[in-house]
């Protein structure tokens, strides 16, 4: 019986990460085209329709429609499902590695994590779609290390302000160095994430953004789609590299050195 308490609950959960992040995807797709985030009706981009309240439940309606608009049938990005679906996984995990507290649904520090999570996921999917990173994220992760300083305390300020360097100044000589390395945005994500990481994560984030964006080069270089001068978008390599690491990174690091006995 309490096994199945659990399952609901963490399926409230899902469902509640879900919505919140279905709410994302009208940033993800609103904000670059300069529309209305709060207010606008959600509609098809093809005919305009408005859509109604059966066709914006989370993750369902999307399988339910077959990934097509009812009214004039056009496809629907899969970004929208993989978006909720994500904010379902990420609002379970940050229940489970940082506490439900009083409320029972999410401490203080889960909900730090998660907004994070929620931020690296829209900034993920509006570089790849415009390879645009808005400055106004990197200040919403700036704001969230301020509140980690008390949340947080184990990283000190010092371990803070070390982080936000120790990824970002070497990223930004490269970019000097030589022209295209990294976009003005990357090296800001990094500055602002270290901030709020401290630099034991920053270390293993920027490996996984490296060797996740190194494998999916190589796959798009073997198939044609790609040549050695193109350039595409770094950012969300480094989010999942980041969003791994704000979990996992000092872990995966602790690992690290002790393979090498360091």
């Amino acid at each position: 019986m309490i096994t199945v308490l659990i399952g609901i609950l963490y399926l409230f959960r899902f469902i509640f990460g879900a919505c919140i992040f279905s709410f994302l995807t009208v940033v993800i797709f609103r904000l670059p085209k300069g529309e209305e985030l709060v207010y606008g009706r959600s509609h098809c981009p093809g005919c305009g329709r408005v859509l109604g309240a059966g066709e914006l439940i989370p993750c369902i309606s999307y399988l339910v429609q077959g990934g097509k608009c009812l009214g004039c049938g056009m496809k629907i990005s899969g970004q929208y499902f993989l978006v909720e679906c994500l904010g379902g996984l990420a609002f379970i995990t940050c229940s489970a590695c940082f506490g439900s507290g009083e409320s029972g649904f999410l401490s203080l520090r889960g909900w730090v994590a998660f907004s994070y999570m929620a931020i690296l996921t829209v900034v993920a999917f509006i570089d790849w779609n415009t390879k645009i990173i808005y400055d106004r994220f990197h200040i919403f992760i700036a704001l969230l290390g301020i509140a980690a300083i008390w949340l947080f305390p184990e990283h000190t300020v010092g371990e803070r302000l070390i982080g936000a360097v120790i990824v970002a100044v070497p990223m930004l000589i490269l970019a000097l160095l030589i022209d295209g390395a990294f976009g003005g945005g990357d090296i800001k994500l990094m500055a602002a994430s270290g901030w709020l990481l401290g630099w034991r994560a920053m270390i293993p984030a920027i490996f996984i953004g490296i060797i996740t964006g190194g494998i999916y080069c190589s796959w798009m270089l073997a198939r044609g789609k790609m040549t050695r001068k193109t350039r595409f978008a770094f950012g969300p390599f480094l989010a999942i590299g980041l969003a791994v690491s704000y979990i996992y990174g000092e872990q995966i690091l602790t690992w690290y050195l002790s393979v090498w006995q360091i």
